[in-house]
């Protein structure tokens, strides 16, 4: 383990893009994650997340997650930048020829992928336990830990999407190919979440719609982007404004979401390696 991870740092370390957006991630990650400490103008009205509860608990863990795992296209572009180089440099081609087995090929990418969502998961744990002891309205010890499982939502939601860049990568080989099949992968999936979403709303009234599309499970909830953005849901319902709007937070664990990443992790890493062992390149 120890030396196919020397290996990938070796790869990585000279190479360009591996460092810009390394260093855009971390920059945009911190940024972001204190952004609630400025005032925003919006229509005339000032606005600051701080007072809109954003950092209290247990909700700041909620807030962390959801906002950082937006910026997981920088560490994606990492993922596949380093896998894509492999190939166009012909760098797959000589390790297999040095002795590296494709399971070891396939077990030093995943090794990559685990030590950025290790790395990212423990800055965004440290940083929201921070912001949290420092602008939480309330310090009990129950509240502060009752909605920390996001912190694991948001490991498995990255892993689960650098796996399946890793599989696109690996299927593509070039880093062009690799973003269009992805937004092509988007794509679809939205215009099937729209169908189901269509056919679920014929034969209800305006007042039923919002109580059934609340309430449906969808099957396209457990399609490969959708059950990854299910685990983490959008904090801005639960702000104060929101409160006073009549509008409430009300989550249950997504388990399905959770065992349906896993699964699709698992189909994505397969998936990678029966591609290496079926193509020879």
């Amino acid at each position: 383990m120890i030396r196919l991870l020397k290996l990938e740092y070796l790869k990585n370390l000279n190479y360009r893009p591996f460092k810009i957006f390394s260093g855009l991630y971390f920059v945009v990650l911190i940024v972001l994650l204190f952004i609630g400490l400025v005032d925003f103008d919006i229509l005339g009205m000032k606005i600051n997340l701080k007072e809109q509860g954003m950092y209290n608990f247990p909700g700041v863990w909620n807030f962390t997650t959801y906002i950082v795992g937006l910026l997981k296209i920088f560490l994606g572009c990492i993922i596949v930048f380093s896998i894509c180089q492999e190939f166009s440099n012909r760098m797959f081609k000589q390790n297999i020829i040095d002795g590296l087995s494709r399971e070891e090929f396939v077990f030093s990418k995943l090794l990559t992928i685990l030590a950025f969502t290790a790395f990212s998961t423990l800055l965004v744990f440290v940083i929201a336990f921070m912001l949290g002891k420092s602008y939480s309205v309330t310090q009990e010890g129950g509240l502060v830990t009752k909605e920390i499982y996001f912190i694991f939502n948001y490991f498995l939601k990255l892993f689960s999407f650098f796996s399946f860049l890793m599989f696109l990568s690996i299927l593509f080989r070039k880093s062009i190919f690799v973003f269009l099949g992805f937004f092509m992968f988007w794509f679809v999936e939205k215009i099937l979440i729209g169908i189901e979403t269509f056919r679920v709303q014929q034969n209800i009234t305006e007042l039923e719609k919002a109580k059934v599309l609340s309430t449906t499970t969808f099957y396209t909830d457990y399609l490969p982007l959708e059950s990854m953005s299910n685990l983490i849901p959008n904090p801005l319902i639960r702000t104060n404004m929101a409160q006073l709007l009549g509008m409430q937070f009300k989550f249950e664990y997504p388990w399905y979401s959770v065992i349906a990443c896993i699964v699709w992790s698992t189909i994505f890493i397969l998936g990678s390696y029966w591609i290496l062992k079926k193509k020879d390149w």
